[in-house]
C-alpha cells in the first residue's frame, strides 16, 4: 500500500526536501491517490499535500518552495480510509500543530479513539484514521516531552496494522517510526539515516539497511539509530546489504516500467535458478529451517497467495503433484483462515508473495502456524515480514518490480515453485538425482526461450493496435494453460479496464460458451502437440469457438500447424516441456495487455485503484 519515507540529515544538510521527493518518486508504485511532505524548520512544522499523483505535489512546491531543512517525512497514498482528497492526504498534523505523522495501514479502533478525543474537544478535519494518531501523539508528547516515548504510549492504544512515521516541531533532526503488521525498513547512511516502506525509498543513497521486526519502534537521527520494542526493550538488529542498486529501478530506456520488466524476465528466471545446485549435486534452498525428516512426512501442501501469485501457485500445483505425488491445494489467502481449513503438523503451507508483506498472506501463514503447519515462503524481498516469519524461504531474484501489474515476479515465482517441487521430489525419493538434473537442464534453457518470445513482441503489438476498441476478451487453457489463461485475463483487466475472463477450457461447454458471439476475441493457450490427448482436447475447444464466429487468437508452439486452419492469429512460442510452458506462454499475453492499454492511452505502470503491495487485510 502507501509509500513512506523519513529522513534525518546532519546539521549542515539542507537537502531533506530533495531526498524525500526523490524517494516518493521511487515509492509511487505503492500508491498514487495523493502525496505529501512535511518538514521541521525553525521550530515549526511546514507541510504540503495534494490529491492526485506526485506531479501535483511537485507543481505545488514549484510555486511555493519549502525552506531548507535537514528533517522531513513524506507519503504517497493508496486510499483505504477516506477518499483521495487534499484533506485526506498525508501527512496529518495534530490539533496543536506540533506533531505530524504519515501512516500505512488501518487503525481498526479509530472510531473509539475518535470518540475519546471528541470528549476532550478535539475534532478531526479529515476522514482518515491517521489524523486520530497525530492527535494522540500530540497529547502524549505534551505529557512526556519526548517523541519516542510519545510514540510508545500511542501505539499501545492502537489496534490493527500500521507503520507510523512522525516528526515534532520541538525535535529537529529526529524521526520516530513504529510498525505492526506493515513493512518498515531502516537505511543507514553516512551522517544521515532513513526509514521507508521498502529499500526503494533510499537505495540511491545507501545499500545498508535494517529490517524492523513486529511491534518495534525506531528513532533515527543523523548519527544514530535506536530500535526498541513497544514495551521499551532495546533491540540489536543486524544490518543487511541491498543486492541491487538504483539502476535496477529505473526504466532503462523503455517507455514504461512494465515494458522494461517484461524484458527483464529472462534475467529473472536465470537469476532465480543460479546457485541452487550444491557441490554434491543436490538442490538447496536459500534459508531452510525445517528438518528434512519433517519434509519427508508432509502429506499435504497448501499454497496461499493472492492475485497473480495465486496463479503461480496453480502452476506449482501441477508440477509438485506430478513430481512429488503429494496433494496440493491452492487457496486465496484472504479466504483461507476464515473457512476453518484442515491443517496439521504434516501440512506444508507455501506462501507466495512478491513483497513479502501482503497482509492477507501474512495473516494466513500465522493462522497456519497456530495449527502446527510448517511454512515455506517464496518471496522476492529479503528481510520482509513473511520471509522472517516462515520456517523456510526460497527467494526469487527478480529484482525490484515497480509496475503495479506483475510480470517478472510471476515468472520468477513459477521458477521458484519448480525448484521447490524438484527439491521435495529429490528429498522424498520420488526422483533420482539424474532426473532432477535433467529437469534443471531444461529450466536453464528457459531464459533463452523467454527472450525468443519477447523478440517477437511487434507481432502482438500490431494485434493490439487493431483491437484497441474491443470491450471483452476471453482466455481459455487446459492443464498448466488454465492458470496462464487466468493471468492473461487479469492483466487485461488491470491495465485496459475491459471485461476479460479466463476459463478452464473444459468448462466452456458448461456455460461460458454463451458469451461467444460473432467477432468475440478468444485467446487459446494451446499445449504442445507432444501431449496428443491434451492437445486434441484444446483443438476441440478451438473448433467450438470458431464455429460460433469467435475471433480466435492462439498461443501455440512452433511447428504446430493444426491451429492454422481455425486461428485468426497465431503467436509462436518455442518447443517446451508441458510443465514449463507457462514461462513462455504467458509472455505474449503480458505484451498484449501492455500494448492494448497503451493504445487506449492508459497509464500501464499505475492502473487506477491499484497499488503494488497490499499491506492491509
Amino acid at each position: 500500500m502507501c509509500g513512506i519515507i523519513g529522513y534525518a540529515g546532519g546539521e549542515n544538510s539542507a537537502r531533506a526536501v530533495d531526498v524525500v521527493l526523490e524517494s516518493l518518486a521511487r515509492l509511487e508504485y505503492r500508491g498514487y491517490d495523493s502525496a505529501g511532505i512535511a518538514i521541521v524548520a525553525d521550530g515549526e512544522i511546514v507541510q504540503v499535500k495534494k490529491a492526485g499523483k506526485l506531479q501535483g505535489l511537485l507543481d505545488e512546491l514549484d510555486k511555493h518552495p519549502l525552506p531548507p531543512t535537514s528533517t522531513a517525512i513524506g507519503h504517497t497514498r493508496w486510499a483505504t480510509h477516506g477518499s483521495p482528497t487534499d484533506a485526506n492526504a498525508h501527512p496529518h498534523m495534530s490539533f496543536d500543530g506540533r506533531v505530524t505523522v504519515v501512516h500505512n495501514g488501518i487503525v481498526e479502533n479509530h472510531g473509539e479513539l475518535a470518540r475519546g478525543l471528541a470528549e476532550r474537544g478535539i475534532q478531526p478535519i479529515s476522514e482518515t484514521d491517521t489524523e486520530i494518531v497525530a492527535h494522540l501523539l500530540a497529547l502524549a508528547l505534551a505529557d512526556t516531552g519526548d517523541l519516542t516515548e510519545a510514540m510508545r504510549m500511542t501505539v499501545r492504544e492502537l489496534e490493527g496494522s500500521f507503520t507510523l512515521v512522525a516528526v515534532a516541531a520541538d525535535s529537529p533532526g529526529t524521526v520516530v517510526a513504529a510498525r505492526r503488521n506493515a513493512p518498515l525498513v531502516v537505511g543507514l547512511g553516512d551522517g544521515e539515516n532513513f526509514v521507508g516502506s521498502d529499500v526503494a525509498a533510499f537505495v540511491s543513497r545507501t545499500q545498508r539497511a535494517i529490517e524492523m521486526g513486529q511491534d518495534e519502534m525506531v528513532t533515527i537521527r543523523p548519527d544514530s539509530v535506536s530500535i526498541q520494542t513497544f514495551d521499551g526493550t532495546p533491540v540489536d538488529r543486524a544490518e543487511f546489504h541491498v543486492d541491487w542498486n538504483v539502476d535496477a529501478a529505473v526504466k532503462g530506456g523503455f517507455d514504461t516500467f512494465m515494458e522494461k520488466e517484461i524484458h527483464d524476465q529472462p534475467s529473472a528466471v536465470r537469476d532465480t535458478l543460479l546457485g541452487r545446485m550444491s557441490p554434491s549435486g543436490s538442490l538447496q534452498l536459500d534459508e531452510l529451517r525445517i528438518d528434512e525428516s519433517i519434509l519427508r512426512r508432509i502429506d499435504k501442501i497448501i499454497v496461499v497467495a493472492c492475485g497473480t501469485a495465486a496463479y503461480a501457485g496453480h502452476v506449482a500445483k501441477y508440477a509438485v503433484e506430478h513430481w512429488c505425488r503429494i496433494p496440493v491445494e491452492v487457496e486465496l489467502a484472504h479466504e483461507f483462515r476464515y473457512r476453518d481449513p484442515v491443517v496439521s503438523e504434516k501440512t506444508l503451507v507455501v506462501a507466495i508473495t512478491q513483497s513479502g508483506e501482503t497482509m492477507d498472506t501474512l495473516m494466513a501463514i500465522r493462522h497456519a502456524k497456530d495449527q502446527g503447519a510448517k511454512i515455506l515462503a517464496i518471496v522476492n524481498t529479503h528481510g520482509s515480514t513473511i520471509a522472517r516469519e516462515s520456517d523456510a524461504v526460497l527467494y526469487t531474484h527478480a529484482g525490484p518490480e515497480v509496475a503495479v501489474a506483475s510480470t517478472k515476479a510471476f515468472v520468477a515465482q513459477i521458477t521458484a515453485a519448480y525448484l521447490l517441487g524438484l527439491y521435495l521430489a529429490q528429498l522424498r525419493g520420488n526422483k533420482y538425482s539424474d532426473e532432477v538434473v535433467t529437469y534443471l537442464d531444461e529450466l536453464m534453457k528457459m531464459p533463452d526461450r523467454v527472450a525468443e518470445v519477447i523478440a517477437r513482441a511487434d507481432e502482438i503489438k500490431a494485434l493490439a493496435r487493431d483491437m484497441k476498441d474491443v470491450t471483452s476478451v476471453l482466455f481459455l487453457g487446459r492443464h498448466v494453460g488454465y492458470p496462464v489463461a487466468l493471468e492473461g485475463a487479469l492483466k487485461l483487466k488491470e491495465l485496459a479496464y475491459i471485461h476479460a475472463e479466463g476459463f478452464a477450457a473444459g468448462e466452456l461447454k458448461h456455460g461460458p460458451i454463451a458469451l461467444v458471439e460473432d467477432g468475440q476475441p478468444v485467446f487459446l493457450i494451446v499445449p504442445t502437440p507432444r501431449r496428443p490427448l491434451l492437445h486434441a482436447k484444446v483443438m476441440s475447444n478451438l473448433r467450438e469457438v470458431s464455429a460460433r464466429g469467435a475471433r480466435v487468437l492462439c498461443i501455440a508452439e512452433e511447428g504446430d500447424t493444426a491451429v492454422d486452419e481455425f486461428a485468426h492469429a497465431v503467436f509462436r512460442i518455442p518447443e517446451t516441456p508441458t510443465l514449463l510452458h507457462p514461462l513462455v506462454s504467458v509472455v505474449p499475453l503480458q505484451i498484449f495487455a501492455l500494448a492494448l492499454a497503451t493504445e487506449k492511452g492508459l497509464n500501464v505502470d499505475q492502473p487506477r485503484n491499484l497499488a503494488k503491495s497490499v499491506t492491509v487485510e
